[in-house]
């Protein structure tokens, strides 16, 4: 069971949005490297990162700073926001990231992602965000008819690593998040799950250990973590227990 804490960049330091929303986002260090290295002195195995201000451009724009934190750790890094081709994929493989996470390009263009699976094999997770079943896209302006399963399915065709799957009424909100849905997803693939949104308290990780074995392989913890309602420690205790 991986517990990957989220750093969210925005002007080069570490935040989180509420609901996503660009205009409602809390500061929580201006030292990203530094915020990366103490939860992997704390027991992290792997750490996301979102560009939040390339997602917003379609393009990298904190690549420095994500170079920085690869530097910091010695555990995987994996990182999404604004990756729409695959010079930026090369150019975020070059500095070290392990795992390059596709959002809605990997939905609004399937040969996309079929052909970074393809030429970039063992590093390709794929995103999604839902509502009520329904696949939300472009920072959840947009919910679509896609049923989630059924994107999953695809994108697991292609060969992705993993799915990190996100019901977006949950997210940031510090509700705890939707074990329903994510088991669900899990039990019809075979590529392992990862719940984000809403993971927000040591029974919350105990749901999830609950829900391990039908393929949810573990989740991205993002505000609990930096407003202190979930102990990184003890939930890894936990995880591994």
């Amino acid at each position: 069971m991986l517990l990957i804490p989220a750093i969210d960049l925005k002007g080069g330091q570490c935040v989180r949005l509420r609901q996503g929303r660009m205009n409602d986002a809390t500061v929580f260090s201006d030292q990203p490297a530094d915020v990366a290295k103490r939860w992997a002195d704390e027991g992290a195995e792997r750490i996301h990162v979102v560009d939040l201000d390339g997602a917003f451009k379609g393009a990298p724009v904190n690549l420095k700073v994500v170079e920085e934190i690869v530097k910091a750790v010695n555990v995987p890094v994996q990182i999404g926001g604004g990756i729409r081709d695959e010079d930026t994929v090369q150019r975020y493989l070059n500095i070290g990231v392990q795992y390059v996470i596709i959002g809605t390009k990997a939905v609004n263009a399937p040969h996309f992602l079929h052909d970074l699976c393809l030429e970039f094999p063992r590093h390709i997770i794929v995103s999604l965000d839902a509502k009520d079943g329904r696949v939300a896209l472009n920072g959840w302006a947009k919910v679509t008819s896609h049923d989630v399963i059924e994107t999953a399915v695809h994108c697991e065709r292609d060969g992705v690593e993993a799915i990190i799957y996100t019901d977006i009424s949950r997210d940031g909100m510090m509700q705890g998040f939707n074990a329903e849905s994510t088991s669900k997803l899990a039990r019809a693939l075979k590529t392992p799950v990862l719940a984000s949104g809403g993971v927000s308290s040591l029974d919350d990780i105990r749901r999830l250990k609950e829900i391990e074995a039908d393929g949810v392989g573990g989740a991205v913890i993002g505000r609990a973590l930096y407003e202190g309602s979930l102990d990184f420690k003890e939930a890894v205790k936990i995880a591994k227990s």
